[in-house]
This record gives C-alpha cells, sequence and structure tokens, in this order.
C-alpha cells in the first residue's frame, strides 16, 4: 500500500516526516489563499495567524511538491498520525489529481493524492477566516506570533520555497511585499528582508495562474528568510 499527500504549504519546504519520493508538479482547479486561522503554532487565540489553504477556482493550477510513502502500514500509519496532528486545523482531506513538472501528458501523474483543505464556512470551521483586504491580511501577519515562531517567517518561507522549486506565486509574492511594508512602517523589518521586495508580473486573480497562460518569472529573492521551522 502507499499513499501520497501534496504539499501546497509548510510542507514544500519542510515535510517533517520520512517519505521515498518527492515530485514537483502542480493540481488544477485549486489556488492557494491564505484564508484559515493558525491559534496553536504561529498564532494564539487571542491573535491568530494566517495560513494557507486551499480555494477551489475552475482554471487555476497550485504548483507545490507531492510526497509518496512506502514501506508498509506501520510507516504510512506513523506518516498519518503526524500529518493530522500538524495539520490539525484543517477538516478535511481532499482527494486530488497530480500533474507532474515538465510531463506534458494530459493524464495526471498519480490520482487519487490527500490535500489537507479547509472547509470554506466560518459556522462550521472555526478555522475559516475567510478573505480580507491585503492591507489587513498583511498586518495581521506582520504581527501575529505564536509558540513556533511569529507568522510572517511562514510567509517569507513560502515565497522562498516557490521561488526555489521554480514556481513563483504571484498572490504569494504580492502578500509578502505588502507584510514587508508593514513591517517597515513598524520599525521592525528583518535586516535581511529589506531587499527583498519582488516586483510583480501579474495582479489580477490573485493565486490563480490560468491553465493557457505561461507561468510567470519574478526576480530572485535578494533576502528571504532560510531558516526552518
Amino acid at each position: 500500500m502507499v499513499f501520497w499527500v501534496f504539499g501546497y504549504g509548510s510542507l514544500v519546504w519542510n515535510p517533517g516526516f520520512e517519505v521515498d519520493e518527492k515530485v514537483i508538479g502542480f493540481v488544477k482547479d485549486y489556488r492557494r489563499v491564505f484564508d484559515l486561522a493558525c491559534i496553536d503554532h504561529r498564532g494564539t487565540p487571542e491573535h491568530p495567524a494566517r495560513t494557507c489553504t486551499l480555494e477551489e477556482t475552475e482554471g487555476a493550477i497550485c504548483w507545490g511538491a507531492a510526497y509518496c510513502v512506502r514501506g508498509g502500514p506501520e510507516k504510512e500509519k506513523a506518516a498519518m498520525t503526524y500529518l493530522e496532528r500538524r495539520e490539525c486545523e484543517y477538516d478535511r482531506k481532499t482527494l486530488v489529481d497530480f500533474y507532474k513538472e515538465g510531463d506534458d501528458s494530459e493524464q495526471p501523474f498519480v490520482t487519487g493524492v490527500i490535500a489537507f483543505t479547509s472547509t470554506p464556512d466560518k459556522i462550521s470551521n472555526k478555522y475559516y477566516l475567510g478573505p480580507a483586504p491585503l492591507e489587513e491580511m498583511a498586518r495581521q501577519i506582520a504581527t501575529a506570533f505564536g509558540p513556533f515562531g511569529n507568522n510572517r517567517d511562514y510567509l517569507f518561507l513560502l515565497e522562498k520555497a516557490m521561488f526555489n522549486i521554480g514556481h513563483e506565486d504571484d498572490y504569494i509574492i504580492e502578500l509578502a511585499n505588502e507584510v514587508r511594508k508593514v513591517l517597515t512602517d513598524l520599525g521592525s523589518l528583518p535586516k535581511e528582508n529589506k531587499l527583498s521586495l519582488s516586483p510583480l508580473k501579474m495582479k489580477a486573480s490573485p493565486g490563480a495562474v490560468a491553465l493557457d497562460s505561461p507561468l510567470k518569472k519574478v526576480n530572485a529573492l535578494a533576502g528571504a528568510i532560510a531558516m526552518d521551522s
């Protein structure tokens, strides 16, 4: 027995469990959004952090990494137990089709890949924050922190991780640059991030990249935080 899990947030740079294979690629008809609360890692119940989840969006693609776990029931159970504890704010396990980078086939590389997602409803899902104006989200991310670090590092690490796999997310870059502006205004922008503002090449439909549009490159990040979490 084998299972695959799709990483589109911190799993991209820090899976945290034993994996047998890592494949870069994407899922269709989903985009990454910072609409989910985190109250026990990089935020608190009083001041929740914002972390990313997947939002169904026709025609969009979301790049990330798929991880394969092989080796028998015990190994698979250990990995899933770890993931369920780590991804506790996500109330769904959605099965998605995963398409491998560089594969021109119209067929997915693997089907039935597990993606931890969230119900977009504030009543049934206590962790769902929903969308907010960019400036409001940036201020929340710039100031939230919890037992495992601050919210802004999560965003900057994700920005760097997407750059490292060669598939920058314009929505992430725009949000990260807005957070840097907030931190500059507050006088608390880390020195290593002062030169890392990346010009956007796409403004419309934040986070969504049309299937018939080429992914557009942005300038290299000059100072994104390199530590893991």
